[in-house]
């Protein structure tokens, strides 16, 4: 996988974000999913390249080229799990259906007292995954990404809830690294990506539904200098207002394959990727990298 996903710009603009935003808290979230439909036909129509980036994903995932309803329903699946992070960030999960499935591989791992590496993907909602942290446990949950990509989002973030928005780790550099170590020492959870690589961060060649791409080992690397466990996660969204988070153990604290050079870590790496591969197919319609994700010799 390349870096594609970092030359794309941010799409849409502060006045429409701020304009949905205030139908979204002002008229309800029925009125606002509605709005939906021609904004994502928008979207669907003006952007020619990730809507070839998508379809060529779910030729791979169901053998057949996508048709083009197929690719409206994908954009609005992606736009409704953007809408309802305003709600989200506001804590009115009073509006949702979230079933959390084996949370016990979190709580296992957090009764230690060493905190631990929540790994997840940009597949359905890392923001439903934060509910987690609010949901009458109050934990520590730190989030490392890269904005640079989504100033409009942070911003949306830091008016609706400054305090979500101090949770966030801008990823690259020491600092990042620190503020990660420092969660992770109160017992905390830090959330990562494991699908996008950031600027010169080390990957591995895995198998993504028999193709090969590039995937960040940071995560991994991460778990293994601090001595601390990693615990998959994925948030999808199954329509209307319910999300199904799914938690799964992945590797103890000790047991992280570290060196880049190991093979070990290659096969840590390729065990994500399927658990990645059998949730997209779980729920294709989640999957949110609208860029060319394969390498292109694939």
């Amino acid at each position: 996988m390349s870096l594609a996903w970092r030359q794309q710009r941010e799409r849409g603009s502060r006045t429409g974000i701020r304009a949905m935003t205030w139908v979204a808290v002002t008229l309800g979230r029925t009125v606002a999913r509605m709005l939906l439909y021609p904004i994502c036909a928008y979207f669907l129509v003006g952007s020619p390249e990730s809507r070839r980036a998508v379809a060529r994903f779910r030729a791979v995932v169901f053998g057949r080229p996508a048709r083009w309803w197929e690719l409206f329903h994908h954009y609005y699946a992606f736009g409704a799990t953007i809408l309802d992070r305003v709600y989200l960030l506001q804590a009115r999960f009073d509006l949702f259906d979230l079933r959390f499935h084996n949370v016990e591989a979190l709580n296992r791992e957090l009764a230690k007292g060493r905190g631990c590496i929540l790994m997840g993907a940009h597949v359905g909602s890392f923001e439903v995954i934060r509910a987690v942290g609010v949901l009458g446990r109050r934990l520590d949950v730190m989030v490392v990404m890269d904005e640079h990509n989504a100033p409009l989002m942070r911003r949306l973030t830091e008016v609706l809830n400054p305090a979500m928005a101090a949770t966030v780790i801008q990823a690259g550099g020491v600092e990042a690294m620190l503020r990660a170590r420092e969660c992770l020492e109160r017992g905390g959870i830090v959330g990562m990506m494991g699908d996008r690589p950031i600027g010169r961060e080390q990957t591995v060649d895995c198998l993504f539904f028999g193709r090969p791409a590039r995937f960040p080992t940071g995560a991994l690397r991460l778990a293994a200098l601090l001595d601390v466990p990693v615990v998959l996660c994925f948030g999808l969204y199954r329509g209307g207002n319910r999300y199904d988070v799914h938690f799964e153990s992945f590797l103890n604290g000790g047991d992280q394959p570290g060196d880049q050079q190991k093979p070990s870590l290659h096969h840590a790496m390729q065990h994500y990727v399927a658990r990645l591969e059998a949730m997209c197919r779980l729920a294709p319609d989640n999957w949110f990298n609208f860029y060319e994700f394969w390498d292109e010799a694939s």
